[in-house]
């Protein structure tokens, strides 16, 4: 599989995350870069370019946008999802989060472990998500889906 060689979060017109989610979105841009396999399966007869690609994750009109391109800056692909089949994955997951994060400050390693498990398997749950609704727009494996829902749930407006 081709692979993403840099991604760019557009989150213009978003708040601030918070220090834990930016701390996160660091993580998974560098996880991600380190080890990923993406690639957008060929249309309309034309063959897709192997890659690597340039991804720009966006949130536009409520919607998520992965525009995808060459490092050459040629346009490979654009699709824009709904956000409907994201909402409550990404709504529990800040939930466990906030509850993990706030374990990390005060409760012992048995606790935080269960809290992390719990955290990991919602996690799990956003990133098939993902490759369900990327299922003919692109190809990718359930570690970069893991780190693209990481990256999307930035893009989402807390509280």
């Amino acid at each position: 599989m081709s692979r993403i060689s840099r991604i760019e979060i557009d989150d213009s017109a978003l708040p601030p995350p918070t220090p834990e989610m930016e701390q996160e979105r660091r993580v998974a841009i560098f996880d991600l870069l380190e080890d990923n396999a993406f690639t957008v399966p060929a249309r309309d007869g034309q063959p897709v370019p192997p890659g690597p690609f340039v991804l720009t994750l966006a949130m536009r009109e409520g919607r998520l946008v992965f525009d995808v391109m060459t490092e050459a800056k040629s346009k490979v692909a654009e699709f824009h999802l709904a956000m409907g089949p994201f909402r409550q994955v990404v709504k529990d997951y800040f939930q466990i989060c906030e509850s993990y994060f706030e374990a990390v400050k005060r409760l012992p390693p048995g606790q935080i472990e269960a809290i992390d498990m719990a955290r990991r398997g919602i996690h799990n749950e956003g990133a098939r998500t993902l490759q369900e609704r990327l299922e003919g727009k692109a190809d990718l494996d359930i570690d970069t889906a893991r780190r693209l829902f990481t990256l999307i749930c930035a893009l989402v407006p807390q509280g």
